[in-house]
């Protein structure tokens, strides 16, 4: 385990949890990227949406190391992306370090 890298996700922790007052799980930081991404601030959205608002994470997270490219936003001004590679055969714990260390990434640039 890297423990600069686990004391930088558990420095973000710690952050999301101060602004949200909440302890963020995996998709609850999803959800927040998702909804930072919409750009419309925070809503009720839909069962569906939330699930859309993940999607739309994922892609922009992995769009950095080459596996989605942005194409723009719909006339509602969801983002859509294409996928440009396919993803490698990970494991789960391999999976959820990935995104991870894309969460990381993401908010080094915010």
């Amino acid at each position: 385990m890297d423990y600069e890298f686990e004391k930088k996700w558990q420095e973000l922790l710690k952050k999301i949890e101060q602004n949200f007052q909440m302890p963020p799980d995996l998709q609850g930081i999803l959800f927040l990227i998702g909804v930072q991404e919409l750009g419309k601030g925070y809503g009720k959205f839909k069962k569906d949406e939330k699930l859309n608002l993940m999607h739309i994470a994922i892609c922009r997270l992995l769009e950095p190391y080459g596996y989605y490219d942005f194409d723009g936003n719909d006339p509602d001004g969801w983002p859509h992306y294409t996928a440009t590679k396919k993803l490698p055969s990970l494991a789960p714990g391999q999976q959820q370090q990935l995104i991870r260390e894309a969460i990381l990434d993401y908010f080094i640039e915010l």
